[in-house]
């Protein structure tokens, strides 16, 4: 069995490995993507959580940024990005609403969701004359956050004198097999519905905004403005199993040392505390090898992480690159990610800022 050839890398395992290769084929390929349907691409920063990657999203024609959290809309409005959506109901606080002041007032174009009448009118009391914009969620059948498609206008009023942008949705049911392109659809409809209600409302919006890396190439761009796609940057196991990404196209792994031949398996010294613990349900295992399919990794712990595979095993102390089945939840694990360029390394920016 091959391994990864490291010649010149004398860097403890396990850390996490960006190829520029293949991050700079995915961000030109989503951007040429938006541009021939017409949308604008506001990529989900959750994913990468690093400025330097914003940058090359950015310099390629992104619109701006999304986000989960007041903390990284911090992260990236200090880094000099000037447009940010938390896509994300936030229950404003006089503490959160005052983060988000601070944000505007530094000239970022700044905008939040909510989902809620209540919601709305807490947003409007805290934030009035601050600038910052909203954009009403709805549920397009993920069953998650979101307003009914047919309330978001009576959403969208209760927001009172802030700026309504929009309306926007997360097809979250796209991650499971053969479901991509019936949650595109469903997006569509709600959304669809979601902008008639607020139209109805009396009010004009500019952006309809949905999009996810499973359903992205099935996105209904007769309704959507705007597409806030993630995972693509980087893809990982799960995008690869559900076929929105093909091994090539896998731009993140972990670098491991095969440590251990125990009970016939490769153990790793990557476990949970770098790959993260998610599993999906449609999931062949926790984790893949980049350049072997046939391995599946059957077991996993804080730092370890078991491999079977047919035939001989790779010799310890050698390395191999492992794709995790969720690189978002993998990056926020690190703080650096070590680009093939042989480059320093680029901090992930937003590391930890989870609210």
């Amino acid at each position: 069995m091959a391994t990864v050839r490291v010649s010149t890398d004398q860097r403890p395992t396990p850390y996490l490995r960006v190829d520029v290769d293949r991050l700079r084929a995915n961000v030109t390929r989503a951007a040429t993507a938006a541009v021939a349907g017409g949308v604008a691409l506001r990529p989900h920063a959750k994913t990468h959580k690093s400025a330097d990657i914003a940058r090359l999203q950015l310099e390629a024609g992104a619109v701006g940024l999304t986000v989960a959290t007041v903390g990284e809309a911090e992260a990236f409005a200090a880094a000099g990005v000037a447009d940010l959506f938390i896509a994300y109901p936030l229950w404003l606080t006089a503490g959160l609403a005052g983060r988000l002041r601070s944000i505007a007032s530094s000239g970022v174009r700044v905008a939040i969701g909510v989902d809620s009448v209540a919601g709305a009118r807490t947003a409007a009391a805290l934030l009035a004359g601050s600038g910052v914009e909203v954009l009403v969620e709805v549920d397009c059948g993920h069953h998650r956050s979101g307003a009914e498609p047919a309330s978001a206008g009576q959403v969208a009023l209760a927001a009172d004198d802030l700026p309504v942008r929009g309306v926007y949705t997360f097809p979250g049911h796209s991650y499971s097999p053969d479901a991509r392109a019936v949650a595109a659809r469903d997006e569509g409809v709600a959304l669809a519905a979601a902008r008639a209600s607020v139209t109805a409302a009396g009010l004009e919006i500019e952006v309809v905004s949905g999009g996810s890396t499973p359903s992205l190439e099935h996105a209904d761009t007769s309704v959507l403005t705007e597409v806030r796609p993630g995972v693509y940057v980087f893809g990982d196991a799960q995008q690869w199993e559900l076929g929105s990404a093909t091994p090539d196209q896998v731009a993140l792994t972990a670098v491991a040392t095969v440590v251990s031949h125990a009970g016939g398996r490769a153990v790793l010294d990557a476990g949970s505390k770098v790959l993260g613990a998610d599993r999906a349900p449609y999931a062949s295992g926790s984790g893949r090898l980049l350049e072997h399919p046939e391995a599946r990794i059957v077991q996993v712990s804080e730092h370890h992480a078991v491999v079977e595979l047919p035939g001989r095993l790779p010799r310890l102390g050698s390395r191999v690159l492992v794709v995790p089945n969720h690189c978002c939840s993998a990056v926020n694990l690190a703080d650096e990610l070590w680009p093939t360029t042989g480059s320093a390394p680029w901090p992930v920016t937003a590391r930890g800022r989870n609210g």
